[in-house]
């Protein structure tokens, strides 16, 4: 699975891809929301997702960090 990093308030917001499809990519996005994981899935095409890797609005990383647990 790839991971990305979104360009957000929250260095720990990341984005998986969970299937790559002809058109695009079903996504699941994880983001920090005061300490507990907000996860949504959805689709994102091939298009949008050049666009947001070439304006750097997202970001290949190796894997995502992890929330801290009542730190």
């Amino acid at each position: 699975m790839d991971f990305y990093a979104m360009k957000s308030f929250n260095a720990s917001d990341y984005m998986a891809i969970v299937k790559e499809m002809e058109d695009g990519f079903i996504v699941r996005i994880v983001r920090d929301r005061d300490g507990y994981e907000e996860v949504t899935t959805d689709f994102m095409t091939k298009l949008l997702f050049e666009s947001c890797l070439r304006t750097g609005y997202i970001r290949k990383i190796d894997q995502p960090e992890k929330l801290a647990a009542n730190s």
